[in-house]
C-alpha cells in the first residue's frame, strides 16, 4: 500500500470521524511513517489487522471527502492564496465563491 500525503491531509480534516483505533493506526502509518509491521508489533495485533484497519480508515476518509469536499476546497484555497498576493480579480472572486459555499 503506497503512502499518500493526500491521505494525511484527509486525516487532518476528517480524522475525528473515524473510530479511535482506526484513527490511531492511520496516523501511525501516514503521519508517523511507521511500517505495518512496526505498528502491528507496537499495538500487539497482526500486520494483516493493521493493514485492514488502515484500508478501512482510508476508504472512509475518501468517502467523507467525496461527500463533503472540504479538503479539496482547503487545498485550493491554499493555492489561490499565493495568487492573491498578485491581486488578480478572478482569483479573489474564486476565493470568495469557495468561502461562501463552505
Amino acid at each position: 500500500m503506497p503512502k499518500d500525503l493526500y491521505v494525511s491531509a484527509l486525516l487532518d480534516v476528517y480524522g475525528n470521524f473515524l473510530n479511535e483505533k482506526q484513527r490511531a493506526l492511520a496516523e501511525f502509518y501516514y503521519n508517523q511513517d511507521l511500517s505495518l509491521g512496526e505498528i502491528a508489533e507496537n499495538e500487539g495485533i497482526t500486520r494483516q489487522g493493521v493493514n485492514d484497519a488502515v484500508k478501512r480508515a482510508t476508504a472512509r476518509l475518501y468517502d467523507l471527502e467525496n461527500q463533503c469536499g472540504y479538503c479539496k476546497k482547503f487545498l485550493r484555497l491554499k493555492e489561490l492564496n499565493t495568487s492573491l498576493k498578485a491581486a488578480d480579480t478572478d482569483t479573489i472572486k474564486e476565493i470568495s465563491d469557495i468561502i461562501e459555499n463552505l
